[in-house]
This record gives C-alpha cells, sequence and structure tokens, in this order.
C-alpha cells in the first residue's frame, strides 16, 4: 500500500491521540536508513526515539528471534519459566552498576519498569512518596505520567494525576538553575512536601532524556546518593533513553561513580523487541510478597533472545569504544555550528547522546522552538528524520545508532547544517 493510502486507513481507524503527525509509513531498514512505503529513503537520526542504538535489524539480533521463534513465543515466564529469562537476568545483574548483589524482573516497556520500580521501593522502604525532577520523563501510565516534570503533551486531558509525587528541580545552568540551586530546591521539597521518613525513592535520569539531553554533573548525583543514604531512601536511576552505549558508557551513570540502589532500563536493550528491565540490590528486589510481581508478557522469549544479542554485538563489535568516537565526531560538528550560526547555542554531549539549543540570539538565550520546528521539517523533507525534545521545544536531539557509516552520519549532518542556514 501506498502512504496516501496508508494515510486514509490511519484516519479512519487510529485513535487521534495515538496518531503519529507523520504521513510517511515505515517499509523496512537497515541500520541508520529507512524506506519508506512510496520507497523514498530516510536517515534515522531519531531511532526510534533512542531505541536502536546498534541500528535498524542489526543482523546478530534478527539471526537469535529467528531462532527463538523456532523454539517458543510464549508460556507467560511467571506460569513456565524458560532459559532466556534467567540468562538475560543473570547478565543484566553483572553489567548493572547497582549496590551489592543485583537481582532483576523484566518487564515490557520503560514505563512499566518504571511503575514497578515504585512499587519495589515502597515494599522496601515501607514508605509512600516519591521525589521526581522537573523535565524528567518517564512514562504514559498513569502514575509515571504524574511522575513526569512536564505537563504537556503527557498529562493533558487525563484528570487528577495520582499522589504522593513530589518534585525537585535539576541543575540546568543555561536556563538559570545551578547545581546549588538545585541541591537547595530538592531540600526544601522534603522539608515542605516530602520528609525523609516519608519518601521511598529519589528517581532522575542521569541525563535528560525528552527534558532537553542536559546532564546531571557528577557532584549532584553524589549528593543525591548521600541524600539518600543519610533518609534510608532509595536511589533510582532511570536509563531508559541513557543507558545501552548512549553515553559512551554502557550506562549513563557510570559517569559519575555513583551506584543507585535500582535502575530501569529499556529502549535499545534489545534492539526494537519489546522489553524493560528493573535491576536493584537483591534484598529491595526481593521486598514484596509472591506473585507480586509480573504480568503476562513480560520478559518474552523473543525479546529476551534479542536482548542477549545485543550483548553479545557490544562485546564482540567495541560498541562503546564506537560511541564515544561517535560523541568526539558530533561535538566537533556542533561547535563548529555555534560559532557559524547565530541562533544555534549550547552545544552539549555526554558521548553522542547530543544536542543542540536554538534561541534568537546567544545573549538573550531566549528558545526558539518554531526554528526547532522549522529545522526538523526541513530535514523531514530532504530525507533525514529529527526530533525536537525540551521543556521550552527548542532542543534538537541527535539519537542515530551507534553503529551509523561515515558516510551516511556525514550527509546527515549536511542536512541538518543545510536547514540551519536556511532558518537563518
Amino acid at each position: 500500500m501506498t502512504n496516501k493510502e496508508l494515510q486514509a486507513l490511519k484516519e479512519r481507524y487510529v485513535a487521534a491521540g495515538a496518531a503519529s503527525p507523520n504521513e510517511q509509513f515505515a517499509d523496512h531498514a537497515t541500520n541508520a536508513e529507512l524506506w519508506d512505503a512510496d520507497g523514498k529513503r530516510m536517515i534515522d537520526f531519531a531511532g526510534g526515539i533512542g531505541v536502536l542504538n546498534i541500528g535498524h535489524r542489526h543482523p546478530k539480533v534478527v539471526e537469535a528471534v529467528k531462532g527463538q521463534l523456532d523454539k517458543l513465543m510464549h508460556t507467560c515466564q511467571t506460569v513456565m519459566p524458560y532459559e532466556g529469562y534467567v540468562r538475560l537476568a543473570e547478565k543484566l545483574s553483572g553489567i548493572a552498576p547497582v549496590r551489592g548483589h543485583a537481582k532483576v524482573m523484566l518487564a515490557n516497556s520503560g514505563a512499566e519498569a518504571l511503575e514497578n520500580a515504585v512499587k519495589i521501593a515502597r515494599a522496601a522502604t515501607g514508605r509512600s512518596n516519591v521525589i521526581c525532577f522537573d523535565g524528567g520523563y518517564h512514562g504514559r501510565t498513569l502514575y509515571t505520567m504524574a511522575m513526569n516534570g512536564k505537563a504537556a503533551p503527557y498529562q493533558t486531558d487525563f484528570g487528577p494525576m495520582p499522589g504522593t509525587v513530589f518534585r525537585a528541580p535539576y541543575p540546568v545552568p543555561y536556563h538559570g538553575v545551578s547545581e546549588d540551586e538545585a541541591l537547595r530546591g530538592l531540600k526544601m521539597t522534603m522539608k515542605a512536601d516530602s520528609p525523609g521518613k516519608d519518601t521511598a525513592a529519589i528517581i532522575i535520569e542521569p541525563v535528560l532524556g525528552e527534558g532537553g539531553f542536559y546532564s546531571a554533573p557528577p557532584s549532584f548525583l553524589k549528593a543525591i546518593r548521600e541524600i539518600c543514604d543519610e533518609h534510608g531512601i532509595l536511589m533510582i536511576v532511570d536509563e531508559v533513553q541513557s543507558g545501552f552505549g548512549r553515553t559512551g558508557k554502557m550506562f549513563a551513570i557510570e559517569h559519575s561513580g555513583v551506584e543507585p540502589d535500582m535502575m530501569t532500563m529499556a529502549k535499545s536493550m534489545a534492539d526494537g523487541m519489546p522489553i524493560s528491565a528493573i535491576v536493584g540490590t537483591d534484598k529491595h528486589m526481593d521486598a514484596s510478597g509472591p506473585n507480586s510481581l509480573g504480568g503476562t508478557y513480560t520478559g518474552s522469549p523473543s525479546a529476551c533472545a534479542a536482548a542477549l544479542a545485543v550483548l553479545e554485538v557490544f562485546e564482540e563489535d567495541d560498541i562503546l569504544g564506537k560511541s564515544q568516537r561517535l560523541g568526539d565526531t558530533l561535538r566537533k560538528r556542533f561547535d563548529q555550528w555555534q560559532e557559524q550560526f547565530p541562533h544555534v547555542d549550547n552545544v552539549r554531549n555526554l558521548g553522542p547522546m547530543a544536542a543542540i539549543e536554538l534561541v534568537t540570539d546567544k545573549t538573550s538565550k531566549e528558545p526558539r522552538a518554531d526554528f526547532a520546528g522549522a529545522v526538523t521539517k526541513k530535514c523531514k523533507e530532504n530525507g533525514l528524520i529529527l526530533l525536537s525534545c525540551g521543556m521550552y521545544g527548542n532542543t534538537i536531539r541527535f539519537l542515530m545508532p551507534v553503529t551509523i557509516e561515515d558516510n551516511i552520519l556525514g550527509e546527515g549532518l549536511g542536512i541538518v547544517e543545510q536547514a540551519l542556514k536556511e532558518i537563518g
């Protein structure tokens, strides 16, 4: 079917709130390239929103999933467990930098991982409250919507949010929130809204995802660790977008040396197959009662096979080395853009988790979401998938596969550069 025919079906049968505004429909893809239903080629700098760190349809992952489908598709692991689940749990326990011996629960999505992390924290501490941060994004289920640090579009039209969620500032000096101010705000939240004795967990993205690709300084993360230790609060790190090589290390928290009590992960964990994980210190993970955690499809055999294959690819293909080199390449190009274009400012990266800010000028730093919209639109017209994000909608984020070929990367960056020239 053509894009036009598929668009007509979408408009008739897909709920408006779930329908993409994009009128192109993906047909097939490989690594960092995608072709739509009409045969138009697109370079992919979005990676399914950070899901494809090792590219579309990595051959080793495809082979692993096909092999699993020949053996077993589903039993529900709480009814009849299978090898992939426990092998993946063993692997994740070994690589996740949490305190002590780690245990694992597998789920289907990032939001589901966060929901279960909160359940586990409540069971482990006997407390109800959680503290999250401005600009944070944790999902679209009801409780994770309450945890998000940005209301629109996630909370729009859905009525009152669940209680027991409180918020603190995230350090973004460019927008006037210093690290000291963020720490002061966190301590004030604990005085005014959620005292330590009532707080089960402090939940933070070490690099904001939807909130704009801002990194928390290692000293800030260390201060949170100390606050959690002082009050018996669990520190939960949300690595759904920043994990699996996106920042040059397997997990972004490793840049700080901080060991959280629990981590959530998903997205690039299985190169496109739906799976997520909660990994935490064993005594916390074991705190809830029998059959208290799970779900019909959690940790499905095919998704586990994909995730195990992804971990093999990381070991065999030097993905973390490629990630670091990609980050260096992006930063050099971004520095040139910041020097060349009056509306490009605050270029930043932690590995290839990289972004630029579009502003009226570098003195006022006034965010220009319309510039960001114009750039992504122009790039799409010229064959590049690119995403904006941020509290002000003026950040352009880069989530191309770490495995992108040099010539495809150069072509895509050239498309972005041309778009920046045209909005100048």
